[in-house]
């Protein structure tokens, strides 16, 4: 006699409850990859912003995507499913947002090292939740965006941009892309959960 947790979609196959969060949470991924989009595209379009406009623009972007991140966690917590690394995201992202925003006469140095340091914090999260989510609800793009956030980190504290038009070109790009891919895994996660709910109504009908 077989074992095996039942997937609480399909009705077959292993699952962890982190994947049913994130399905149930696409919406919330996509306006997060979004946000990240449109700021991304404004930082681009208008790379001779000033510093403070920059921080302020950052700021902004951080507590939308931040305050996304725990509406997902707290959804996550009444479903009784795991959302400890929601919640971590979530509140690193709202914690860079506020410092940079009650502080944004903050040095082009100081920016530099807290826009690394959130990254690699970032990714790291987003690297255990990839971990943890079923290759099919898109793990592989969770991943990208992990794996970019600490490339894009390091690189923030090892070799900081020379000069305010270059920061703002390579956070630009970097939100961009994030952003996108974040965008691609929430339409992932959307198609998947579609899928089991056309499985479930077909067991239903049999």
């Amino acid at each position: 006699m077989s074992t095996a947790t039942q997937d609480p979609y399909t009705g077959i196959g292993n699952s962890s409850p982190k994947n049913a969060v994130l399905a149930n949470n696409w919406w919330a991924l996509a306006l997060r990859g979004l946000a990240g989009v449109i700021f991304g595209f404004v930082a681009l379009i208008v790379p001779n912003i000033t510093l403070l406009a920059l921080i302020l623009l950052f700021s902004a972007y951080m507590l939308v995507d931040g305050v996304f991140a725990i509406v997902s966690a707290v959804r996550a917590a009444r479903q009784r499913d795991r959302w400890g690394l929601l919640v971590l995201d979530g509140l690193a992202r709202i914690g860079t947002g506020a410092i940079a925003f009650f502080w944004p006469n903050l040095t082009a140095v100081a920016f530099v090292l807290l826009t690394g340091a959130w990254a690699i914090v970032s990714g790291c999260l987003m690297l255990g939740a990839a971990y943890n989510l079923a290759g099919d609800h898109g793990r592989w793009w969770l991943g990208l965006a992990g794996a970019l956030s600490l490339i894009y980190g390091a690189l923030m504290v090892l070799v900081p941009p020379a000069g305010a038009l270059a920061l703002t070109m390579i956070l630009g790009a970097y939100a961009l892309v994030f952003g996108a891919l974040i965008i691609v895994l929430a339409f992932r996660l959307r198609s998947r959960r579609l899928k089991s709910g056309i499985g479930k109504a077909s067991a239903a009908a049999t």
